[in-house]
């Protein structure tokens, strides 16, 4: 009976040995994992999302744990988990590693169509540090209005496979450029009056009574402006005052003499006679040559009086009319209708 007892107890024995044995091997082969630790405040930022854009990603996130960072990884997928997928059209076999901040000494070690990985010297780098690192000449992906995703993965060694550490997923979309148009017609104002302003309108400059001892004068108004890149041009037709077959001798650029049959204008302040002003107005137009000169007159169909060489705001012209006669000059009722013309090219 002790015999049978003591068998027994050796078969168990046996039996418990060979247990922890395998039990043993079992630990032996299958080690315990070891765990990233997430990355935190991580981002990306694109300077350009649309497709195919050849543009600058920049990474930023801050590191979970106190460890050496030899190499960071940046693996960009269709998804945040599972297999990884590359996005169709990205690229960035030649990006390029143009700034580096909290981990320093990177250098690109390794790219290919979704991958880049960046190596240096493995040194530590305390938990909470805050690390950017911004990349050159990546290719978006071609697919429009798309969200792509970028794994992120701190290692101790320095070859982007060796040590993982922190790691962290960011997401990006490529986007729609949006086109806003918009037209811009030619435009040109010029208005012709002789009231207080264009909207008081008046078409009419009453000289009164001509005599041979005073020289009778009138103004008229004239606003011009355009976007015209090659501004404008006003120049005028019309006779001298006439009176059936009888006329007032148009001026070619002369002062008034009272006394002598003369008929002219300018666009110009005058003191003899004492009226009109210079041009006003936030335009650049002027005066041309001939109707530029106070109390010099003139009067010859068909001539430039003002123009503008640009594009310009709005210019006032003031156009300063005189008349005097002589002691031959015929009785009757004279008049002078002049059609003034603003031509803008474009």
């Amino acid at each position: 009976m002790l015999r049978a007892i003591i068998n027994f107890a050796n078969v168990h024995f046996d039996r418990l040995a060979i247990l922890l044995v395998v039990v043993s091997f079992v630990v032996l082969q299958f080690p315990t994992s070891v765990f990233a630790a997430g990355l935190t405040a991580r981002k990306i930022t694109l300077t350009s999302s649309a497709a195919s854009a050849s543009t600058t990603h920049k990474f930023d996130f801050t590191t979970a744990t106190t460890a050496n960072v030899g190499s960071i990884k940046y693996e960009y997928c269709t998804t945040a988990s599972g297999s990884c997928v590359a996005p169709t059209g990205l690229n960035v076999a030649s990006a390029s590693l143009s700034a580096q901040t909290g981990v320093t000494g990177l250098t690109v070690g390794f790219t290919d169509a979704n991958n880049i990985v960046v190596g240096r010297t493995p040194a530590s780098v305390t938990s909470g540090t805050a690390v950017s690192n911004t990349f050159t000449t990546i290719t978006n992906p071609s697919t429009t209005n798309t969200t792509f995703f970028v794994r992120i993965t701190t290692y101790t060694g320095n070859d982007g496979n060796t040590g993982p550490t922190d790691t962290g997923v960011v997401a990006a979309s490529t986007a729609n450029q949006i086109t806003v148009s918009a037209s811009v017609d030619e435009t040109l104002t010029f208005c012709v009056y002789t009231g207080a302003n264009c909207a008081a309108s008046g078409s009419t400059v009453a000289l009164g009574t001509l005599s041979t001892s005073s020289t009778s004068s009138g103004t008229s108004k004239m606003d011009a402006a355009t976007n015209s890149t090659s501004g404008y041009a006003i120049t005028y037709t019309g006779a001298t005052l006439t009176s059936g077959a009888n006329t007032i001798t148009a001026l070619s650029g002369a002062a008034s003499s009272t006394g002598s049959s003369q008929y002219g204008f300018n666009l110009k302040a005058n003191t003899t006679p004492s009226v009109g002003s210079n041009v006003t107005g936030s335009g650049s137009g002027t005066a041309q040559t001939g109707y530029n000169t106070a109390d010099s007159f003139k009067f010859l169909t068909g001539d430039t009086v003002a123009s503008a060489s640009g594009q310009t705001d709005s210019n006032t012209y003031t156009a300063s009319y005189i008349a005097n006669i002589s002691n031959t000059t015929n009785p009757g009722t004279y008049t002078s209708t002049i059609t003034y013309i603003c031509t803008a090219t474009y």
